[in-house]
């Protein structure tokens, strides 16, 4: 899914600017297991923007059991 249409830079403008690398790298994170998973990237982007004004930040590195 591309970071530049116009429901991600809606979604995007919702934050303040110190959040929104975090929520680039949600999105990306998210689209690439939904691709592994379900074979097409699909993401939420107003969901993913909300879980990082929650709070939401990555907390350790990926485990190597993910599955990438």
């Amino acid at each position: 899914m591309p970071t530049t249409g116009v429901k991600f830079e809606e979604a995007e403008a919702t934050l303040p600017e110190d959040l929104r690398g975090t929520f680039r790298r949600l999105v990306r994170d998210y689209e690439d297991l939904t691709v592994l998973h379900f074979g097409r990237g699909y993401v939420a982007y107003k969901v993913l923007a909300d879980l990082v004004l929650a709070g939401w930040r990555p907390a350790a590195k990926p485990h190597s059991g993910l599955g990438r």
